[in-house]
């Protein structure tokens, strides 16, 4: 590594454990080297929908409400990248950013599934919806349950709010239906991460079922 670094002219630093623990934060997993890159560059939420439509595609977006762990937002990525959705959208207050963390979880997807960040999350998703985008937010108490949801037909972006507070109320408003996924009476609720998932999964069904 270091001789790769050194023949791409990288100027190499070496600190004591202490010091790059600091440097790379204390929740990550640096397995002693880190690399310094600049901010990542979020992507707006609307130029995200046009890119995806001007590649000719439907567009499946993932929007985060009120959701503070990292790892969710990686899981979240990488749920986005497996089952065919087009980018993830992050409010800029209260939520959680594309830490380290959140990119370590991703395992590599967030190389290549853009994260859009939005001022107001509920001003951004009234955007979408004049822009022909469906909005789905998921919640326990949802007025239909998932698998009665069948309109895959269409720009869709899926709402997910935090396992502990759900959507709020703004945003809720804002949602086109809000569903629930069916789970045992033992189980209280799904991570936001399982919950986003399972959702991209069954939107990704009903669209390959409609593509035959």
């Amino acid at each position: 590594m270091l001789s790769l670094a050194t023949g791409r002219g990288i100027p190499v630093l070496e600190v004591m454990r202490p010091e790059l623990d600091r440097i790379a934060g204390h929740d990550a997993v640096h397995q002693g080297l880190a690399l310094k890159v600049p901010p990542y560059e979020y992507a707006d939420a609307i130029e995200l929908l046009d890119k995806t439509i001007s590649r000719g595609q439907l567009p499946l977006l993932v929007a985060l409400d009120g959701i503070t762990d990292p790892r969710n937002l990686g899981a979240i990525i990488r749920s986005v990248a497996a089952f065919g959705g087009h980018g993830v959208i992050v409010p800029q207050r209260r939520s959680v950013g594309l830490t380290a963390s959140a990119w370590k979880t991703s395992a590599g997807a967030a190389a290549r599934t853009p994260v859009a960040m939005a001022s107001n999350l509920t001003q951004t998703l009234k955007a979408l919806k004049q822009r022909g985008v469906f909005v789905v937010g998921l919640d326990g108490g949802g007025d239909m349950s998932l698998h009665e949801f069948t309109l895959a037909d269409r720009p869709i972006v899926v709402v997910v709010g935090s396992e502990g507070k759900g959507l709020s109320r703004l945003v809720t408003e804002t949602c086109d239906t809000v569903v629930s996924i069916p789970i045992g009476a033992s189980t209280e609720s799904l991570n936001a991460g399982i919950a986003a998932s399972v959702t991209l999964y069954e939107i990704g069904k009903l669209r390959a079922a409609k593509r035959k």
